[in-house]
């Protein structure tokens, strides 16, 4: 008999492998999950030790990733009943939304799209149990194989685990990729809208709960997401299995080469365009959330730009902190370094107005563990061949410049748009592939735990949203900073920095589920990484200094 715990202290015995949920009556909660000894799991989970469990509202933060997860797998659901010839294949994010297209590159019609609304609704209203199970290897090949899931199937070659952890829903099996919500029934919230040649899966926003708001469209995004999944398609790696079957055969470093002069020509192309305004631009501005590769970015785009005879002059917005004790502070009390208010703005735009007229400036410098400017600074002067490089969160807001005519700025937005999928309908969030990246690096060379990090991430992501995601659509250009292979290379650092993290520490449960994920990748050696990638930002041993 096992010892089941709740955070309101009431206690059960039940016997091995009991379902959580017939474990205690949860009564009338809207429940997403459970955690089981700090590890999110479904209401469908056995146990099998004794364990401290804790319920995740649908509300909650956790939940409603849960929630965004198990719609996708109720529309593959409904797609696999009404057209079992024509798989679906998940895309970028877009706003509060994903993004999907039918993999034989038909466009979709508004009569499929209201069909399979029209399904889901119908499964919601069914209100069918979503339940997390086993089967075995051979099993599981054998179903993913019969409904034609290729890339799922295609992920298990990578795998040596005799038993392969499903959810299940009717007839409809899938791979386990996290904890979905206990029943259709709760998935009431949702939208299907045409978009481009595909549709976007609506859902409501992590503060609406309930409803959905108004669409937001991010044109300059998506059609850099377009481009790269089209040359995904191209180059024949557009899944992780596929990149792993490429890992298999000995052919990584040949692949690697190929994405980063991909890159490089990404590079090459907003630096002529940066140059034919060469006359009128004075300052490129390049911003991006966390994690981006800014830095690695910012550098190489210096290269391309000295090739065509400009000497580019490097600035970074983190010298124009003001000191300490006139930091703005958050709802909690602390420092809120992301607020535009936390810069100089005003000594800012003083120093720009001067360069650009061709005076000597003294760039500030910030001390980080003193909270304050240094005395002195670093003399810049411009003259007809030089550009100004700015580099910061708040590069793209005109409320950071406001004495600065538009024509005198290049906006240039970097982030890391992963285009590879795990399968036809579970994505590689580009949020999760910057996480890693930002453990990695915040371990190698700052020194900070991977549970501090993780404990920071959702503060670093309210910021992005808040003063970054808003004006990505203002940008003269973007810059996509991911690297397809990267993720099995970070996979060598990121595992054992999670290993870390404990089951008695809160943080547990989300390094628990990136480890999973970091699980469906075959490791590539990070010695096959050039040393000039923006990869060499996070694992170190760049040819740049930083």
């Amino acid at each position: 008999m096992l010892k089941i715990t709740f955070p309101d202290g009431y206690s059960v015995f039940c016997a091995f492998g009991t379902r959580v949920e017939d474990a205690r009556d949860f009564g009338q909660e809207r429940l997403a999950a459970v955690k089981v000894n700090n590890e999110t799991r479904p209401l469908s989970f056995r146990l099998e030790v004794n364990s401290f469990v804790e319920p995740v509202p649908l509300d909650s933060r956790e939940g409603v990733t849960i929630y965004r997860r198990s719609l996708s797998f109720l529309l593959a659901l409904a797609a696999r009943e009404l057209f079992p010839d024509r798989g679906l294949c998940i895309g970028h994010s877009l706003g509060n939304s994903y993004y999907y297209t039918f993999e034989d590159g038909k466009a979709s019609s508004r009569g499929e799209i209201t069909a399979l609304k029209a399904r889901m609704e119908a499964l919601v209203q069914e209100d069918l149990p979503i339940i997390f199970n086993y089967k075995a290897y051979s099993e599981a090949i054998e179903i993913f194989t019969r409904n034609k899931q290729t890339d799922t199937r295609r992920l298990l070659n990578d795998q040596c685990d005799s038993k392969i952890q499903v959810n299940e829903c009717k007839d409809w099996t899938d791979l386990y990729m996290g904890p979905l919500a206990p029943r259709t029934g709760l998935l009431k919230t949702f939208d299907l809208m045409l978009y481009q040649d595909g549709f976007l899966l609506r859902f409501p926003h992590f503060k609406d709960k309930d409803k959905l708001g108004a669409f937001e469209d991010s044109p300059v995004v998506f059609s850099v997401y377009r481009e790269y999944k089209k040359w995904g398609r191209i180059v024949g790696v557009d899944s992780v299995g596929r990149l792993n079957s490429l890992v298999a055969e000995g052919a990584a470093r040949d692949y690697i080469g190929v994405a980063e002069a991909f890159q490089a020509k990404k590079l090459a192309e907003i630096a002529d365009r940066i140059y034919e305004r060469l006359g009128t631009v004075k300052a490129v501005f390049i911003a991006g959330p966390s994690s981006s590769g800014k830095t690695t970015a910012a550098k190489r785009l210096a290269i391309q730009l000295k090739v065509m005879g400009v000497e580019p002059i490097p600035i970074s917005l983190d010298n124009y902190y003001l000191n300490g004790d006139k930091t703005p502070r958050d709802e909690n009390g602390q420092p809120d370094y992301e607020s535009l208010d936390a810069l100089d703005v005003r000594y800012l735009n003083e120093q720009l107005a001067a360069f650009f007229r061709g005076g000597k400036v003294l760039v500030p410098l910030y001390d980080f563990k003193t909270g304050r400017r240094r005395d002195g600074g670093v003399p810049i002067q411009m003259n007809e061949k030089s550009i100004l490089v700015v580099e910061g969160i708040h590069g793209l807001n005109d409320a950071l410049t406001p004495l600065i005519d538009k024509s005198l700025k290049f906006k240039l937005y970097v982030s890391a748009l992963t285009q590879l999928n795990l399968d036809g309908h579970n994505r590689v969030p580009t949020s999760d592939n910057r996480l890693i990246r930002r453990l990695v690096r915040d371990r190698q060379f700052r020194g900070t735990s991977a549970e501090k990090t993780i404990r920071m991430w959702a503060s670093v992501q309210n910021g992005e949203r808040k003063h970054i995601f808003p004006f990505q659509n203002t940008a003269d250009a973007v810059f996509n900073s991911s690297l397809d292979y990267e993720l099995a290379v970070l996979k060598f650092y990121a595992e054992p920095i999670l290993h870390s993290v404990k089951p008695d520490q809160t943080e547990y449960s989300e390094a628990a589920r990136l480890l999973s994920f970091l699980a469906n990748f075959t490791p590539i050696p990070p010695q096959y990484t050039p040393g000039q990638s923006i990869l060499r930002e996070f694992i170190g041993e760049s040819e740049f200094k930083y």
